[in-house]
């Protein structure tokens, strides 16, 4: 079996090339805890250019995503400094393979979640805000297509993130938000907060326990992403992208 290293190595070289490559999954991947080594063996390199740790994501949230992917339960990756942009920027394509965005409820904290048994309650206790998210996702394989292991291992396809600058108290029933995505001024998608995991902090719970398989917590400060309230858009040059959650402001992206 090729070692996690090695793994994580040409993850990385696939993202700063930018170039795909073919799946891990078929290179002997088949264990999760391996998958999430790997994970851990990308982000490390990425430390290691002098980026940090920033906070935590979501992946596979809903349902419905879960079984198009044959997988019963959500992944979760990590988040750099590099990989933060401000709402209004434009992304350059050039540097990613096949960018895809969905909008998301970030949640940034003010108290740490460590597991095992942090509840709903527990996430809007510790968190200081709320704000809508655009999260850009590329997977690192050719053709978009992996395994629910490979995605894992490719740090749950992340890429970079934008977050709304209007910041608000977790007051209301985020699972209730609504959600409109808009492409160039056209709606193209909808939904509402409970389209991840029933509430968008049942998410953040899930990270939360389990990130106590590594000895790890979700750190006061960070930046937790829930999950993709909708199904993801292509990222197309000369587009603009913008996401507007009830009660929480807008976020919005482009690309050249």
């Amino acid at each position: 079996m090729t070692d996690v290293a090695t793994w994580a190595a040409r993850l990385d070289d696939a993202a700063t090339a930018p170039a795909p490559i073919t799946p891990l999954s078929g290179d002997g991947l088949t264990d999760l805890a391996v998958a999430y080594e790997v994970q851990r063996g990308v982000v490390a390199l990425r430390l290691g250019r002098g980026e940090r740790l920033v906070g935590g994501k979501l992946g596979l949230t809903s349902r419905a995503k879960q079984i198009a992917m044959g997988v019963d339960r959500p992944l979760h990756g990590l988040v750099t400094s590099g990989m933060v942009r401000t709402s209004g920027s434009r992304l350059s394509l050039e540097e990613l393979i096949h960018p895809r965005v969905e909008p998301e409820i970030a949640f940034v904290l003010g108290q740490p979640l460590e597991g095992p048994g942090v509840t709903v309650a527990d996430v809007l206790a510790a968190t200081r805000y709320v704000c809508p998210a655009l999260d850009v996702i590329d997977s690192r394989y050719e053709g978009f297509t992996f395994t629910h292991l490979d995605a894992v291992a490719d740090n749950a396809s992340s890429a970079v993130f934008a977050l709304g600058d209007d910041l608000v108290a977790p007051t209301g029933d985020l699972a209730l938000t609504g959600c409109v995505l808009e492409v160039d001024g056209r709606v193209v998608e909808s939904a509402a907060g409970a389209a991840v995991m029933g509430h968008p902090a049942a998410a953040v719970a899930y990270m939360a326990n389990q990130l106590v398989a590594t000895g790890r917590r979700l750190e006061a400060g960070w930046v937790v992403l829930s999950g993709g309230l909708t199904a993801p858009v292509p990222l197309l040059s000369g587009s603009t992208v913008t996401a507007t959650l009830s009660g929480l402001g807008s976020v919005t992206l482009g690309a050249e």
